[in-house]
């Protein structure tokens, strides 16, 4: 990456393939406050905020992204499972945590897949995806953290595609490609789970 591209803890990345006509977002780490100063600006510049915080440090740092950074999604975010307070205004906020299960357990953050706090998580109300984090990295793809995700929620395959609509409204992307994508995954849904 360029250093025009680097400030301080803020980092934009270019949106590839189809993201590429969505809003740029602004991904952030909230670290010690390293990103507070330049995030007025970039959320200024037409920049969403989707911070990386709560995955190995505590609820404080999602509160952090939050508060301080402005964010509308946060990647991970699963400490906040620890903070009732903290739940109660991603909820009432509609903030949304991007789950990544694989990487949880990989990185020790969760002891197991079994013990994952994305059951709580919903539970709770709050909105999630479930991401990748890096699947080659972890050795995963969207459609195993999917799986996941359906083992750990008892979802089946009308859950799945209410999963993956749900993710479709928490992009960034324009109306136009939300709403191609929701009528895709109901296509999709509607040849792949059986007659009631």
């Amino acid at each position: 990456m360029s250093r025009r591209g680097r400030h301080r803890g803020v980092h934009r990345r270019a949106a590839q393939g189809r993201a590429a006509r969505a809003p740029r977002r602004l991904r952030l780490t909230a670290d010690r406050g390293r990103a507070r100063r330049p995030a007025p600006r970039a959320r200024a510049a037409g920049l969403h905020s989707v911070p990386h915080a709560g995955e190995t440090t505590g609820p404080e740092s999602v509160w952090e992204a939050v508060r301080d950074l402005g964010a509308e999604r946060v990647e991970h975010g699963i400490a906040a499972v620890r903070d009732p307070a903290l739940l109660a205004h991603l909820v009432e906020h509609g903030v949304v945590l991007d789950v990544c299960p694989t990487s949880d357990v990989a990185l020790g953050v969760v002891p197991s897949l079994a013990e994952h706090p994305l059951p709580a998580l919903v539970a709770a109300g709050v909105r999630v995806t479930v991401a990748t984090d890096d699947p080659p990295m972890f050795g995963t793809d969207l459609g195993r953290e999917y799986a996941i995700a359906a083992d750990l929620l008892g979802l089946d395959e009308a859950g799945l595609a209410d999963l993956a609509r749900s993710a479709v409204d928490a992009s960034f992307a324009p109306d136009a490609t939300k709403a191609a994508l929701r009528a895709e995954i109901s296509a999709y849904a509607a040849r792949t789970t059986p007659p009631a």
